[in-house]
């Protein structure tokens, strides 16, 4: 039985890898970077922040002092209202 032996065949995985290299580091940005650019899910458009201004306005416990203000605040308005010609 004859064995055929040769020192220029390489395995094939090898002569691949020793390719790819350069260009590892280049595909990877660009994959990464589509996979960022185009993903549909974007948690920041859906973050809860806290409670908006309308919950605060409802339960917001205002001290006396600004409720007279607030009070007084409103009477004027309603009191500008009033003298304005219709």
């Amino acid at each position: 039985m004859a064995s055929i032996v040769s020192a220029s065949i390489s395995s094939p995985a090898s002569g691949r890898d020793a390719q790819d290299k350069p260009y590892a580091a280049i595909r990877g940005f660009w994959r990464q970077f589509f996979a960022r650019a185009f993903d549909p899910y974007r948690p920041e458009l859906h973050y809860m922040r806290g409670p908006g201004p309308a919950c605060r306005a409802k339960h917001a416990v205002l001290s006396p002092a600004v409720q007279s203000m607030v009070a007084e605040i409103r009477a004027a308005k309603a009191l500008g209202k009033a003298r304005q010609p219709a």
